[in-house]
């Protein structure tokens, strides 16, 4: 359910409207540099290309100062316009989500850490093609949900939480192939180990992008989501 585009923009002041979507447009653009530093980190690993690794570790300071932006920008509205409803959800859903979108990152700079790691501890390909297969599918899973705030799409949104079930079961057969090839070659522990962090965080990435996905819900619907649990977001998805 794609809802009107124009949800935020009915006031008196341009200036407001011009806030709102500053903010807006800040925050989706903070998701877009996110997406790059989580493609590149997963990029970093299975290329074991430990400079990709470093340069994905250094972009984090710059993920952080975008937060610290956004949120005095939100902020600053909230005390000199004090808006009320709708209006109100998307400046709180826009703190939500940047801060999701920081974790997001910390999680990429983690992946890109474990990338050198792996890479200066010589060549094996045990977990890379899981690593492949969850990192595609919670990189799709941020871009899902940032389309669905840019649109107000809670349709969209509630595809992304569906998806996290998928992630998540991926990621249990994953651990255990990984404690598999540990028992086999206990050789390969702190390798394999590695990979686990790695799997870990790709979760944990997927975790945040369904919570951008409730912020959304949120911020259309007006009701809490977060701790409904998927068929509570579906009923509150096609309620009226």
């Amino acid at each position: 359910m794609k809802q009107d585009a124009t949800l935020h923009s009915h006031h008196i002041s341009r200036q407001f409207n011009s806030d709102l979507e500053e903010i807006k447009n800040n925050m989706l653009e903070m998701g877009g540099m996110v997406e790059k530093q989580l493609t590149d980190a997963i990029e970093a690993i299975i290329s074991a290309d430990s400079g990709l690794g470093q340069l994905v570790r250094d972009d984090d300071a710059s993920i952080n100062a975008m937060e610290v932006k956004i949120d005095e920008e939100c902020n600053r509205i909230l005390v000199r316009r004090q808006p009320a409803a709708s209006d109100l959800r998307l400046v709180l859903s826009i703190i939500k989500t940047v801060n999701d979108l920081e974790r997001i990152g910390d999680e990429s700079a983690k992946i890109a850490r474990l990338a050198i790691e792996l890479t200066e501890d010589g060549d094996s390909s045990k977990g890379y093609i899981e690593i492949r297969h969850i990192g595609e599918r919670v990189r799709n899973m941020v871009y899902m949900a940032l389309d669905a705030f840019a649109r107000y799409d809670v349709d969209a949104a509630l595809a992304v939480a569906k998806e996290d079930v998928n992630v998540d079961m991926e990621y249990s057969t994953a651990m255990r192939e990984m404690i598999t090839y540990m028992i086999e070659d206990p050789r390969c522990i702190t390798r394999v180990l590695n990979v686990v962090w790695v799997l870990r965080s790709l979760e944990r990435v997927g975790d945040h992008a369904k919570n951008i996905a409730e912020h959304v819900i949120y911020m259309v619907k007006g009701t809490d989501v977060r701790h409904l649990g998927l068929s509570g977001l579906e009923e509150q998805v096609k309620s009226e």
